[in-house]
């Protein structure tokens, strides 16, 4: 093909190309469509259902196929309106108190927005300087809030998950855990440690390491004398006594394990102490909390999720390790092609710290609503979740329900026992009716063998009104089986 014909290809794609790049009215159409779609929507959340239970598939989507041809942008909205902001649960809604929600704040959204706009590379200083030191000072806001010193490191990951593989993904190379070595290692936890902490576990080639699941006090907090005779034990045997994984606000019922007890075991014996905070650790805002959450300086790692606690969307979670080095030694890699972006360095870069190249300037949704607020609206909503959560505790046993272990920070555990009958089978008709209703969305869990009830209010939305919404659909629910 000639030089000529080359030409006339380029002009042509180009031409068809240029759809990706509306003019300015075209934006302005766009915008328009879609702000008073999230307008409406907004207007609307106090009054939309928070959990609407049809899962049917009526052939929505494959009636709406990908195609050669723009669609209009109205199409898309009403499609969304109909197939996507209805069924299931509606995080946005303060009647959410179910799965530890956030709710996301208007204001991430502007960053978010603006971040994919400008599109800029947080993930090397080189590439974006301002980008990578807005996450930084994020960073040196929550290891101040976190109480480590100078010299520790932190990344922001895509949420609590990510953020506990790369803490555990750094022990194992920080303590020096070799394949040799997996089998009599010793791993320390509660059977109230999230889920994602053993699925890490694997991930990162842990899965046969030896797990031990130390028993609880009746609050569902690990008991320390326990933990020690159980390492001591271990020690004997000739095993390798490698971490200790405690809970700052587990997901079942909220517990705190004792933070600064399992320190000190931590400290005697060795070990990596990680703490999940991805729940709890932005408690450390509030009077009510903070004193319950001493010791979480101590630990070697920790982590965050600002879409909990800062109500932020879903897609942060924040890992902080007091020792950056351990971050650099576990996660930094030099590649020929990224020769240039060593003479700009002047600070530490996210790509050095984790897992992660190519990734979002998710940063730019945190510190967009921290500016426009400031901290306070933060702790105040957060305080107002620990008083709510207390007020249902009490109102809840009024109306005769057991309840679990007083809550330490927002979660509350609650079940009937009916004079007669089955009470799992009663409690899980009592979780339907809240369900079938929808005003409300609460979740349940399995403790020693038996079917529970529980609120987690964390919505900065959620407000009295919806907890008395579960009270009355309770009373109302009990009355056959008193």
């Amino acid at each position: 093909m000639n030089l000529e014909s080359i030409e006339k290809l380029i002009s042509k794609y180009e031409k068809e190309g240029l759809e990706l790049e509306p003019n300015r009215k075209k934006r302005s159409e766009y915008m328009s469509e879609v702000s008073e779609y999230s307008e409406q929507f907004l207007d609307e959340i106090h009054s939309k259902k928070a959990f609407i239970n049809d899962y049917t598939n009526d052939g929505a989507f494959e009636n709406f196929p990908f195609e050669e041809t723009p669609t209009d942008t109205n199409n898309i909205i009403n499609f969304l309106k109909k197939n996507v902001d209805r069924a299931g649960i509606n995080p946005a809604s303060g009647g959410h108190i179910g799965y530890i929600p956030g709710g996301g704040i208007y204001g991430a959204a502007i960053g978010d927005y603006l971040a994919a706009v400008m599109n800029r590379y947080a993930g090397v200083f080189f590439a974006t300087p301002g980008a990578v030191r807005i996450e930084n000072q994020i960073i040196d806001w929550i290891g101040d809030l976190v109480g480590y010193k100078q010299g520790f490191g932190g990344n922001l990951a895509s949420g609590g998950s990510m953020a506990n593989l790369i803490a555990i993904s750094t022990a194992r190379i920080a303590k020096k855990i070799k394949s040799k070595d997996i089998e009599i290692s010793t791993i320390y936890l509660t059977k109230q440690a999230h889920h994602c902490v053993t699925k890490a576990l694997k991930i990162v080639g842990l899965h046969e390491i030896q797990l031990r699941y130390i028993t609880m006090d009746e609050k569902y907090r690990m008991n320390p004398e326990l933990l020690a005779e159980q390492i001591e034990k271990d020690v004997s045997d000739g095993l390798k006594p490698f971490m200790l994984v405690a809970s700052a606000g587990s997901t079942d019922v909220g517990a705190i394990d004792p933070l600064d007890k399992l320190a000190d075991i931590a400290e005697k014996f060795n070990l990596w102490y990680h703490i999940d905070g991805a729940y709890g650790g932005f408690f450390l805002l509030c009077d009510e909390t903070k004193d319950k959450l001493v010791g979480i300086n101590r630990a070697d790692s920790v982590i965050l999720d600002p879409h909990k606690g800062m109500f932020l969307p879903y897609g942060v979670g924040i890992v902080m390790v007091k020792n950056i080095n351990h971050l650099l030694e576990a996660n930094s890699y030099d590649a020929n092609y990224m020769q240039d972006t060593k003479d700009y360095q002047q600070e530490y870069s996210p790509a050095d710290l984790s897992p992660e190249l190519s990734r979002h300037f998710r940063g730019l949704r945190m510190w967009v609503p921290m500016k426009l607020h400031g901290i306070a609206p933060f702790r105040a909503c957060l305080s107002e979740k620990i008083w709510l959560t207390r007020y249902f505790y009490a109102k809840v046993q009024e109306l005769g329900f057991e309840v679990g272990p007083d809550p330490e920070l927002t979660v509350a555990a609650f079940r009937f026992i009916p004079k007669s009958g089955d009470a799992n089978e009663i409690n899980k008709k009592l979780l339907s009716i809240i369900h079938n209703d929808g005003r409300v969305f609460i979740s349940s869990t399995t403790l020693d063998g038996e079917f529970w009830m529980r609120i987690a209010v964390l919505s900065f939305r959620t407000h009295k009104y919806h907890l008395d919404i579960i009270l009355e659909l309770l009373e109302e629910g009990i009355r056959d089986y008193k």
